[in-house]
């Protein structure tokens, strides 16, 4: 039986840039690159993903009363996801974030939150409704909302999978309740510990002092080419990543942390094997353009996983 995994997080309309270089303040740059309009939002990015993979995923979302919101609708729905949760925002717009890609891959993402910043108690208590086997939220929500779900999530003795994606300075981690997964990438880790996990006794030392702050059972760090970084409170471990050209790293995180969500919930908890399955599907997404057209198949990760060596 496929297992319920209820994602609670963002949904936006992505304006996609690809850009030689990012212009210095003042600056006008024509560029020969292209744009265009896709899905994303890291919640998104996350429910579709998960549901790519076999999953029987939740979304609970809001979206606003416009063209863009009924387009994501049909996207939801064409990949199978349980839309009921998905609430129409009549008061504001559809979320957008502006994703600028330069010739390396490398993004820079700035995101207005639109309807996404009216997620609130109401919608999250309904979705959970659903009796999911685990939960899984980023922080592109109000972070209100993600500590009202971990005591949700902990009162109904639900795993917690938190990707730290869009933590701001209003975010207080020690607020949060038992948390499964901690899973922040290298610039997250850094804004909340205040430590670049850039190197192996760096990644200790955030981790440490992550778990320090809250209940945590795993700390797992996205190192992007350098693969993630696990951490269970005394030991640690790297989870080796899978050489590729990346074209995009857009949505690359995402998709890492929906894996890892699902094939732990599916195979009892080991977070080494689903590391390994989340390392291959980020690597898998960062060799396509885009969020929604990059995130892949339950058997393109693996097939990719078979033939393709960790380093």
């Amino acid at each position: 039986m496929a297992k319920r995994l209820l994602v609670i997080g963002s949904a936006n309309i992505d304006f996609v840039l690809t850009i030689g270089t990012i212009p210095a303040a003042g600056v006008t740059l024509i560029s020969d690159g292209t744009y265009s309009y896709v899905p994303g939002g890291k919640g998104a990015n996350a429910a579709i993903t998960a549901a790519r993979l076999g999953g029987e995923v939740v979304f609970c979302t809001r979206i606003g009363d416009d063209a863009y919101g009924d387009r994501l609708a049909r996207i939801y729905a064409e990949n199978g996801i349980d839309r009921r949760f998905v609430k129409i925002d009549p008061m504001e717009q559809t979320g957008l974030a502006v994703v600028m890609v330069e010739k390396d891959g490398m993004n820079r993402i700035i995101v207005y939150p639109g309807a996404n910043k009216n997620i609130g108690e109401s919608d999250i208590e309904a979705s959970f409704l659903t009796y999911p086997d685990i939960v899984l939220t980023n922080l592109e929500i109000s972070p209100l909302s993600v500590e009202y779900l971990s005591r949700l999530a902990e009162r109904n003795n639900l795993p917690l999978i938190l990707d730290c994606g869009g933590v701001t300075p209003n975010f207080v981690l020690k607020n949060i309740r038992k948390t499964e997964i901690l899973s922040p990438n290298e610039n997250e880790a850094e804004f909340l510990t205040g430590i670049r996990p850039d190197s192996l006794d760096n990644c200790l030392k955030a981790c440490i002092k992550l778990c320090n702050t809250a209940n945590i059972k795993y700390v797992v760090l996205k190192l992007g080419s350098r693969g993630s970084y696990i951490y269970d409170g005394k030991y640690c471990d790297i989870c080796g990543p899978y050489e590729v050209a990346a074209v995009d790293t857009t949505a690359a995180g995402d998709a890492f942390t929906a894996a890892l969500a699902l094939e732990y919930s599916r195979n009892g908890g080991d977070i080494h094997a689903a590391c390994r399955f989340g390392n291959a599907a980020g690597a898998l997404t960062v060799t396509k353009r885009g969020a929604l057209n990059s995130l892949p198949t339950e058997e393109e990760v693996k097939k990719f996983m078979a033939e393709h060596t960790q380093i």
